[in-house]
């Protein structure tokens, strides 16, 4: 039960993005809800970390004929599997603007991303203070929970604030499939999020206002995927948004168009493609994502989702899966067997990490299961394990800019420290954990509280004397 408390409230990974309504023909493109202070825009009094400027930004590692197909499927699909008849982009520069009730991180986490979308993608956006091709609109968290509940945020066509969208409702306004050319788009984001979800929200959603409206869960490197464990974009996504905005493509050309040209777009753009492959291709069957879905999502009873696990593992295995897919698979088994059985859950974590490391581009979920396995290490009073846990995933976490997943690997880490004696050290680490838990998590209280959980994984110095 000790085991269960932190990955019962962990925010890395509780629950899939729910799938979008197919009857609805707004896209509802979500980044995964988080633990964060509800009501007033967060404001902390203490020091909020921020990650550096890129000064290297990563590329994309794999083939240019296996991304060529990813940009088709990317393109001309929505998250609902809502078929899009056409290719549509914003003709001409595009300009961002905030408004509403705008939290204190949001505007320099803006200006962060319309830098790299202008120097990695090439995009000619600014930002501004007027009207703008894409409206970034905060709003009260539970108004967005009562128009889509457990969604974070989305971004729909046609419409610049909140009144034109509610008015737009139940007409064809808000219809992508209708889209010709894109002239205007809203994303709607919470108001009271944690700082880290203002900036994911800003991150997947201005990526999919300006360019694909997918995901697909075979993606290792990607925001474009419902696994959430990507929380900003990465070089492939960056790739991706450099091709949509291609001079050779244009607004209006059908799938077979895009596909024609694609290969000479991307020669152009990543000479140094790769040659080797990321996933198994194919379309993801709606049994696996249900299965997914009922195994991380709310409610639920453990039984039922420890068997929605090992049913999308049978699924996977029974596909033929080698990729992402299958490691996911493990993954969720392996974090519902925690506090049931956490042999079989180090078993299945092991064997998503070996899958994670061989994929390119996935290093950031290898990362997540290190962390899963250092909390296991901690639990079992292998304070040694649980630091080399911690140590291979925090640089991968530092460069993938994920506080919340970073704060919790150095508590983890200085609770093992502790654990092992090293009381300077472990204070040392704490101390640094602390601004990185205000950025992911929005509040000490909820910082704090996951500190709590942390400390009652460990097992006490005097028991293991004990036991000694």
């Amino acid at each position: 039960m000790r085991l269960a408390t932190i990955f019962a409230v962990t925010t890395l990974l509780t629950a899939c993005a729910p799938t979008s309504n197919p009857s609805d023909p707004a896209q509802v493109s979500m980044n995964r809800p988080r633990e964060a202070a509800s009501g007033a825009p967060v404001a902390l009094a203490a020091p909020v970390a921020s990650f550096a400027p890129v000064v290297a930004p990563s590329r994309a590692l794999r083939s240019n004929a296996e991304i060529a197909q990813d940009f088709v499927d990317l393109e001309f699909r929505m998250e609902s599997g809502r078929p899009l008849p056409v290719f549509t982009r914003f003709e001409g520069p595009v300009t961002v603007a905030l408004q509403g009730q705008v939290p204190p991180s949001a505007p320099q986490d803006l200006a962060r991303l319309v830098s790299r979308l202008r120097n990695e993608a090439g995009i000619n956006i600014s930002q501004t203070s007027g009207p703008a091709s894409i409206t970034v609109e905060f709003v009260p968290r539970r108004t967005i929970r009562t128009t889509y509940a457990n969604v974070a945020c989305f971004v729909v066509p046609n419409v610049s604030s909140w009144a034109e969208f509610k008015a737009a409702r139940g007409t064809g306004i808000l219809d992508w499939a209708s889209v010709r050319s894109r002239t205007k788009a809203a994303v709607f984001a919470p108001a009271d999020a944690s700082p880290q979800e203002v900036r994911d929200c800003l991150h997947e959603e201005m990526a999919q206002a300006l360019g694909p409206l997918n995901d697909l869960y075979q993606l290792p490197d990607s925001v474009f995927n419902d696994d959430n464990f990507h929380t900003t974009l990465t070089g492939f996504d960056m790739l991706v948004l450099r091709a949509h905005y291609a001079p050779q493509l244009r607004s209006g050309m059908s799938q077979a168009q895009v596909a024609a040209v694609l290969p000479g777009v991307l020669a152009q753009m990543n000479p140094a493609g790769g040659a080797g492959r990321s996933h198994d291709g194919g379309r993801t069957p709606p049994a696996w994502v249900k299965s997914m879905e009922v195994a991380l999502g709310a409610g639920g009873g453990a039984g039922a989702k420890r068997a929605a696990a090992e049913r999308a593992l049978q699924i996977a295995r029974a596909q033929g899966w080698s990729d992402g897919r299958l490691a996911f698979s493990h993954f969720a088994v392996g974090r519902l067997n925690i506090g049931q059985d956490p042999v079989a859950a180090a078993s299945a974590f092991a064997e998503a990490s070996r899958i994670y490391r061989r994929l390119p581009g996935a290093h950031v979920q290898a990362a997540h299961v290190d962390m899963q396995l250092a909390a296991l290490a901690l639990s079992q009073g292998r304070a040694d394990q649980a630091v080399a846990f911690a140590d291979r995933a925090i640089p991968v976490v530092r460069r993938a800019e994920n506080a919340s997943l970073l704060a919790t690997l150095m508590m983890l880490k200085a609770e093992a420290l502790e654990l092992a004696g090293n009381d300077a050290a472990a204070r040392a680490v704490r101390l640094d954990s602390q601004a990185w838990a205000r950025y992911g998590f929005g509040s000490d209280a909820v910082a704090r509280a996951r500190q709590r959980d942390i400390s009652a994984l460990a097992p006490s110095r005097l028991g293991l004397a004990i036991r000694g």
